[in-house]
């Protein structure tokens, strides 16, 4: 066979990923971001723990004006954000720990663990906050 002729004029741009097309996402792939972004936002949070221990050890307006904070809206909403990306985080690294054993690789233990990671978080963040109420 003869070899070609290179191709002459401007050459066609390249093709987008074939993933960004037709890549459905899935429960694994939604888990394994959301795993990153509640480490990024566990991280995040170490700012308003660390605001409370300066507080806590500084005492008298600190302290109450952390406390205040905590008590608003967006307080709330912050330290209930925290806990569950906690509980989240934690119960995805387990998950990750089995992964690490080699077990739960076929496709249906894998979606049985995500929804374990799911069930479990929730009902962790839910027990936190009963607790955290109740005394």
């Amino acid at each position: 066979m003869p070899p070609t002729a290179p191709p002459t004029g401007p050459l066609p741009p390249p093709p987008l990923s074939p993933h960004l097309q037709i890549y459905r996402p899935q429960l694994t792939s939604i888990l394994s971001i959301a795993h990153r972004i509640t480490g990024v936002g566990l991280a995040l949070g170490l700012l308003m723990l660390t605001w409370f221990l300066v507080a806590l050890g500084t005492g008298g307006p600190a302290y109450s004006t952390f406390i205040w904070f905590c008590g608003t809206s967006i307080g709330v909403l912050m330290l209930m954000g925290w806990s569950a990306a906690l509980c989240f985080h934690l119960c995805a690294g387990v998950r990750h720990l089995f992964f690490d054993t080699g077990s739960f690789f076929d496709i249906h233990h894998a979606y049985i663990a995500g929804y374990a990671v799911l069930a479990g978080a929730g009902v962790l963040t839910l027990l936190v906050w009963i607790c955290g109420f109740t005394g």
